[in-house]
């Protein structure tokens, strides 16, 4: 058996970057790099693991004995172990087994740096040389243009595991999906698809937001080629893919990142801070230089070597906050005394800079869902740097509000009309997301009031006002044609349900959203600005409408949208007429194609009459629980 020859990727430059916190390609120095060494074919590794005493490199190639390949420490105290084993190539699975200078504590831990994994429940890490040959320049060219923040930016969001399976009931690939998902996406109308982790993770239900597997695609759908390739046809289509990212804590499995070398490694030591109790996960050290390169490296990773145009970020509140869902006393206040995680904040903000100096035209998005001033502002104005935050408040009181009979929803419009109030103060995106369909809180079409009719009304206007009102759009898989059972990982979305018209109807008006949004500047041109919305009218409680205008750069383009959240027909209803010139319904959702019954404008009776501020006005119909637009 070969044995390990002494062998570096590492200059001093290098180690220097480490140490500072600043290498962010590590994924090209630590892990398994197959190369040539002295004209011989081998595999070179490397691993951080300063706490070891010892550590080998284990596998089928010899017997998983650690006795057979140890690493050599490198001298100069940046606590990475490395070196070369000929005869070892592409496909070979392995692991580090690791002797602690903690108590002489063992572990046994699959590689934190390796490109693909063993498929679950199987844990070992695998030698991996990536060839792909991209397709996607023309993308890659105008990516900026498309992915801006003026721009349409419609997400369709993904469980890749349950979108749908094969006819034998197993996963689609990433191949196979590069076909069935490419085709829905681009047919649908939306911008960008967001998948959830696909990182490698070992445990199912945890739908991918526990990963063990930073720098690997889930073996479960294919290799890192196949999922590139899913990710270049989506390109090639002019689709945009945004990954959900977890730097916010990962799992305690016995393989995993935990206790990595014996030691507090990746993990805060510091169970105040170190421990999530409602996720039983462990939390990420962000005040360790190590640890912010290999997190931010990672970042980088997906975005230059997957081409992806857009990380969203997963729990950003629980890194922000150090009493974020603890107790009195369970918590320390930071050097101030409040309670602001300020070695997380200073991570994001670098992690930021880092994403928008070195690549062109992607975005980060925030899932943070407190009042935290500034997310969405740039750094150097004293923000956390993201692009987008999603708009959790807004969504609470919008599904809120529909839940309610409409009867009584006169007495609710402000749970609406108060989003307008703080709608401009970040980068908002609209989400209706999987944590919405889940845990007993039913599927969006189920949530509604009324009889069948009712329900499939309220929801189509439920995503017409989503589509009307400032900021962009995330829509769940399933969500879009009103799956009527909640979402569940392990089955395929219902999509037998088409064969039915009021689930073909809602397809049919969430594909013409899509494609409104994307051909009406008014929509999207100013969706961060206050002078991209103007109210007409927000005060009729008593007949619960809603009638506004969105405004682009040229005011040819404005849209004014009425929306009725009562079953009561409303003709004649009369509106203040804000510039001159004649009015076009361009979208109603009681069309019938839509499954309603029909009630629109085909004729838009103008008047002298002053109303609503305005010299003059207009007599339009509202569809019950319907919404019209007008150009």
């Amino acid at each position: 058996m070969s044995k390990v020859i002494v062998h570096s990727l590492f200059t001093d430059f290098d180690i220097n970057l480490f140490k500072g916190g600043k290498h962010y390609r590590l994924y090209d120095k630590l892990g398994s790099h197959p190369i040539t060494v002295d004209g011989v074919a081998g595999t070179y590794f490397a691993v951080w693991a300063p706490s070891a005493k010892a550590i080998s490199v284990v596998g089928d190639f010899n017997g998983w004995n650690s006795q057979e390949h140890p690493l050599n420490v490198r001298w100069d105290s940046s606590g990475i172990w490395e070196g070369f084993i000929p005869n070892i190539g592409h496909g070979e699975k392995y692991k580090y087994k690791i002797q602690s200078h903690h108590r002489d504590i063992w572990t046994e831990k699959a590689d934190p740096f390796a490109k693909l994994c063993e498929h679950p429940p199987k844990t070992a890490s695998l030698v991996w040389s990536s060839e792909y040959t991209w397709k996607d320049k023309d993308w890659m060219g105008y990516r900026k243009e498309k992915n801006g923040l003026d721009r349409p930016y419609s997400v369709y969001e993904v469980h890749l595991g349950s979108w749908k399976k094969g006819a034998d009931g197993k996963f689609l690939t990433y191949r196979q999906l590069a076909v069935d998902l490419v085709d829905y996406i681009k047919e649908m109308g939306y911008t960008h698809v967001e998948f959830m982790p696909i990182m490698e993770y070992p445990y199912d239900p945890s739908w991918g937001y526990q990963l063990t597997g930073y720098f690997a695609p889930t073996s479960r759908f294919g290799t890192p080629e196949d999922f590139k390739f899913l990710v270049d046809v989506f390109h090639q289509n002019d689709i945009g893919v945004i990954l959900d990212w977890v730097p916010s804590h990962f799992p305690e499995d016995a393989h995993g990142l935990g206790f990595f070398d014996g030691s507090h490694l990746y993990e805060h030591p510091d169970r105040r801070k170190g421990y999530h109790q409602d996720w039983k996960s462990l939390i990420f050290n962000y005040g360790r230089n190590e640890v912010r390169a290999f997190l931010i490296s990672n970042a980088l990773f997906w975005l230059e070597q997957f081409h992806v145009d857009g990380l969203r970020v997963d729990a950003v509140a629980s890194m922000l906050y150090l009493d974020y869902s603890r107790e009195d006393g369970e918590w320390e206040p930071n050097i101030y005394g409040n309670n602001e995680n300020l070695e997380a904040i200073s991570f994001i903000r670098e992690l930021n800079q880092e994403v928008y100096s070195r690549f062109e035209g992607v975005q980060t998005i925030a899932e943070e869902s407190t009042a935290f001033s500034g997310v969405s502002r740039p750094v150097e104005h004293g923000g956390l740097g993201f692009g987008m935050k999603w708009m959790m408040g807004w969504m609470h009181d919008t599904l809120e509000y529909f839940q309610k009979e409409p009867i009584y929803r006169k007495h609710h419009q402000n749970d609406l009309t108060f989003s307008m109030t703080y709608a401009f103060t970040e980068n908002f995106m609209l989400p209706f997301s999987h944590d919405e369909v889940v845990y007993g809180k039913q599927s969006l079409v189920y949530r509604m009031p009324g009889d069948e009719w009712q329900r499939f009304a309220n929801l189509r206007l439920l995503f017409g006002y989503m589509f009307t009102h400032p900021g962009t759009k995330l829509m769940f898989m399933g969500g879009e044609f009103g799956q009527t059972a909640e979402w569940n990982f392990e089955k395929s979305l219902d999509w037998h349900l088409l064969d039915y018209d009021v689930h073909a109807g809602v397809q049919k008006f969430v594909k013409d959203l899509n494609h409104t949004y994307k051909n009406y500047p008014a929509l999207y041109e100013k969706q961060f600005s206050p002078e991209g919305f103007q109210w007409i009218d927000y005060g009729d409680h008593e007949n619960s409408i809603l009638t506004y205008i969105r405004k682009g750069h040229d005011e040819k383009n404005d849209l004014i949208v009425a929306c009725n959240f009562t079953p009561i027909l409303r003709e004649n209803y009369r509106i203040g007429n804000p510039k001159k010139g004649k009015l076009k319904e361009i979208l109603n959702s009681d069309d019938k194609k839509y499954g309603g019954a029909g009630n629109g404008n085909s004729n838009i009776q103008y008047s002298t009459k002053a109303w609503h501020g305005q010299k003059k006005s207009i007599e339009i119909t509202i569809p019950p629980l319907g919404i019209v637009i007008l150009k």
